[in-house]
């Protein structure tokens, strides 16, 4: 007989609260005040972005990256840099951010979508290739909470196909794939810093440029900076090409430096309680867990299982509320609805009073594109995992899984 849910009026699994802490400190202090005695809050005159991307690039063993003023403004850094231009497809997730899809309208692209796999919730190379047309000239690979995509075959079919990779990373800091940091695999790798990311400078991002070509780097650099090339002592302010300006502020750089110091820690620690996590609800009759890519390491910026309808007596919002009644933090789902079902591709209308580039193609936007992601979408919970937790947290967020799936599940599931 499975235990009264909270909900219900029993006893809650969680009565103490979640263990937190302070993301900002001395640290962070330190280098505000020595940025701000420079007199200059400018990337080119100061020294901090460029001691922040010193660091990110000793961490990420890369020679070359270009901070901006966003991860959506690294992403369109990299598409512009990649010479994406009018008319041109781009392959990418339908669970992501806007900012992964902003970039690519904005250079007057169009945007695809390819299915994801059930359980990494990553696109699959067999994904990507049934979306190839002969206008298809970039993949961004979105690595989602922290998962690395399958790279490997996505490369391969990237390189039989001529395509450009670009690796969507602004919720996956120091995430593996097969030993290698995603990031460093495709064309470019964009980050996000972002307040609500591993680690945060407010906002800010950073794109790597993986070719290892001085030219690549200059190009990207000028596309974050109005075109504008700052090498050597003259500034050269020739508008050859439309590019925005996506720079970085020293106090953001400033915020970076000491953020970067905690990472391995907070990816450590967001690892550990995530796999933990997995391990504790694995053998549950109606749960998925978030499955891990093969040879891969996630970083978890979030947690997200589904739930198997014709094995659990309840919705997928029942069991959310169930759990959230037992005290454990979660959402019912992660976005409401794929990209493609959001208004804008509905009406096809990316500029006010027009269709423009999505006249430009015939590709339609409609429920079952992908079919997967949808099916994703409408069974999964989200929990949130945090460095400041405690080991009972997590321990309290299993047992809380295993006690409404008890409930609910027709098997008689005993909870442990």
């Amino acid at each position: 007989m499975s235990e009264q849910l909270a909900i219900l009026g029993g006893s809650k699994i969680k009565t103490t609260p979640y263990g937190t802490g302070k993301r900002f400190g001395e640290e962070e202090v330190k280098e505000l005040v020595e940025a701000l005695e420079q007199n200059t809050l400018f990337y080119h005159s100061g020294r901090k972005v460029k001691q922040f991307l010193e660091r990110f690039n000793a961490l990420y063993g890369v020679t070359y990256s270009v901070a901006t003023s966003s991860g959506t403004g690294a992403l369109h850094v990299a598409i512009g840099s990649a010479g994406i231009s009018v008319g041109d497809e781009v392959i990418t997730s339908p669970i992501t951010d806007a900012g992964s899809i902003i970039g690519i309208l904005y250079q007057n692209a169009i945007p695809v979508f390819a299915d994801l796999d059930p359980h990494t919730y990553n696109m699959t190379a067999e994904s990507i290739r049934a979306r190839i047309t002969p206008k298809t000239k970039a993949i961004i690979v979105v690595h989602l909470a922290g998962n690395p995509a399958d790279m490997d075959p996505i490369m391969e079919l990237a390189r039989e196909r001529g395509l450009i990779v670009i690796e969507d990373c602004a919720q996956s800091y120091l995430t593996y794939y097969q030993g290698r940091l995603v990031g460093t695999i495709g064309d470019y790798g964009c980050f996000s810093t972002n307040d609500y990311k591993h680690i945060s400078t407010g906002d800010g991002g950073i794109v790597t440029v993986n070719s290892q070509s001085e030219e690549d780097y200059q190009r990207t650099h000028a596309f974050a900076d109005k075109n504008y090339g700052r090498f050597g002592n003259l500034v050269q302010r020739e508008m050859r090409l439309l590019a925005p300006n996506y720079r970085m502020t020293e106090l953001q750089g400033a915020v970076g430096i000491a953020q970067l110091s905690k990472l391995i820690w907070i990816c450590d620690k967001r690892s550990q309680y995530g796999d933990r996590l997995t391990y504790g609800i694995k053998d549950i009759p109606g749960i998925i867990p978030h499955q891990v890519t093969t040879d891969g390491r996630c970083t978890y910026w979030f947690y997200m299982f589904t739930i198997e309808p014709t094995v659990l007596t309840c919705s997928r919002d029942e069991f959310a509320e169930a759990l959230q009644a037992e005290g454990i933090e979660c959402s019912a789902g992660y976005i409401p609805q794929p990209v493609y079902m959001q208004p804008m591709f509905q009406k096809r209308e990316a500029y006010t009073g027009s269709h423009f580039p999505f006249d430009l193609s015939d590709i339609a936007y409609g429920e079952g594109l992908c079919p997967t992601a949808e099916h994703i979408l409408k069974q999964a919970i989200r929990v949130t995992i945090n460095e400041f937790y405690n080991e009972q947290d997590i321990e309290d967020m299993i047992a809380g899984i295993r006690k409404v799936a008890a409930h609910y599940s027709e098997s008689g599931l005993e909870v442990v």
